[in-house]
């Protein structure tokens, strides 16, 4: 049975996805699929940071190389689509800055943003959240498997990979076969990423 792609009064409904994606991988694509699915999205945007303003540590990945991971990971997938913005503004990456380019261009989509369950704690410290919460709706997505305890929809699938865990495992010499997409992996190799990882 399909899912209905519009939202009320005819809107086009579109998730924001952002993060460092260092790298993409495969708990990413399929959580996103997943609010695809359960959301009844039109699309969804992912949009690699160029440094994220409550991190406390840079992207080891360039984001030259990070977007083309994406842009690889996604590729054959019209649902999917890699926006470059907050490359190309100075950092820090402020969500709310990301939100008002891309209704800009999407005047007819009601917006979604979505955010992994390690950020909802600090949400309220996010830049102009008030304004942020007014414009988008928040969705949840949860590979802990957990028990929610805030108000925010969830989209939920207990899925145990992690980009640090895929950081390590190559700094090992360690395979990350079905971990990320092949085309990720190729790049990773072919950029010698994350060897000199020590965590």
């Amino acid at each position: 049975m399909s899912v209905a792609r519009l939202s009320v009064g005819g809107l086009k409904k579109i998730a924001i996805y952002g993060g460092t994606f260092d790298p993409i991988h495969s708990a990413h694509l399929i959580l996103a699929r997943e609010a695809i699915e359960t959301l009844g999205l039109h699309k969804v945007i992912l949009i690699p940071a160029a440094i994220s303003p409550l991190k406390k540590s840079a992207p080891v990945a360039s984001g030259e190389v990070r977007l083309e991971m994406l842009q690889a990971a996604i590729k054959g997938e019209p649902e999917f689509e890699v926006n470059e913005c907050e490359l190309l503004r100075p950092p820090p990456s402020y969500t709310i800055d990301t939100v008002q380019e891309i209704l800009r261009r999407e005047c007819d989509a009601s917006l979604y943003c979505l955010i992994g369950e390690d950020n909802v704690e600090q949400l309220p410290q996010w830049h102009r959240f008030s304004e942020l919460k007014k414009t988008v709706r928040f969705v949840v997505l949860d590979r802990s498997g957990k028990q929610a305890s805030h108000p925010y929809q969830v989209v939920q699938r207990r899925i145990d990979i992690s980009a640090t865990e895929i950081r390590r495992r190559v700094a090992r010499n360690q395979s990350i076969r079905y971990l990320v997409p092949g085309s990720v992996d190729e790049i990773i190799q072919r950029e010698q990423l994350y060897r000199e990882q020590s965590q």
